[in-house]
């Protein structure tokens, strides 16, 4: 089994209830690479980290891939308490969209979904979807994506918000949300725009850990998650040839494990 997981420290929520110190997150097939008996598939694994005690389970999102929100019904209805963690893209749908999901996905199954705040995506799909904003703007774009989605979810009163990027007038959200699913929310932390960006929503800035040698993993005083992958076998001779096989130590195992 190959499991890559997300693993942070918690932050308070929207509801600022006491949750654990430590959350760890696995990841779902990809679509695109397991097409067939996909929904069997993401059933058995959401059920298999739901039994190793995971919180939830990373949904990605890219141009490639199926709709997250329909594979993290299919996780809900498969589990008893796994939270889907599903990346949340601008591009693709409007931040009232995100919250009338969420808010309808408690409704249904009064389970808490959590978000995974993405401001870029593959240079290609960018490129396809027309969009050629800045880096550091897209991170601005994503605060106000973000901000107005929390909004929706936090008060039954109308919204009216006027940013650079996004305009609302007079707009509420039903049916609404018990405070105890109010989702929690990561954004990647990598660069200086991401954390300020996460500083500025409330999100845990999620990381890349680097090689003990560099010294550049500090203790961090604000939670924060890391992105970790694992590869396991019976034997552990078994996964270090699989880890070695799949990325080697050549200029072509450097790139894919950066693509990765």
């Amino acid at each position: 089994m190959n499991t890559h997981c997300a693993v942070g420290t918690a932050s308070p929520s929207l509801a600022a209830k006491k949750i654990p110190q430590l959350q760890i997150f696995s990841t779902c097939p990809s679509s695109s690479t397991a097409p067939n008996r996909y929904l069997e598939r993401v059933a058995q694994v959401a059920r298999w980290s739901e039994r190793a005690g995971c919180t939830g389970i990373l949904v990605y999102t890219d141009n490639s891939l199926i709709d997250p929100w329909l594979v993290s019904q299919v996780i809900l209805q498969n589990t008893h308490s796994l939270s889907p963690l599903v990346a949340v893209q601008p591009l693709y749908m409007h931040p009232y969209s995100v919250a009338k999901m969420i808010s309808t996905l408690g409704f249904l199954h009064g389970r808490q979904v959590f978000l995974n705040m993405v401001a870029g995506g593959f240079k290609n799909d960018l490129v396809a979807l027309g969009d050629t904003t800045p880096h550091d703007s897209r991170y601005q774009r994503l605060v106000e994506y973000t901000l107005i989605i929390r909004r929706l979810l936090e008060s039954p009163k109308p919204l009216t918000f006027d940013g650079q990027f996004y305009k609302i007038n007079g707009l509420t959200l039903n049916p609404p949300l018990a405070p105890e699913l109010y989702p929690s929310i990561l954004v990647s932390g990598s660069s200086d725009a991401g954390l300020a960006a996460a500083a500025e929503i409330g999100a845990i800035p999620v990381k890349y850990p680097e090689p003990p040698d560099t010294g550049s993993n500090r203790r961090e005083s604000e939670p924060c998650g890391a992105r970790i992958g694992i590869v396991s076998r019976l034997r552990e001779e078994d996964a270090w040839k699989v880890a070695h096989d799949r990325f080697p130590a050549d200029r072509k195992g450097q790139l894919t494990r950066q693509l990765a």
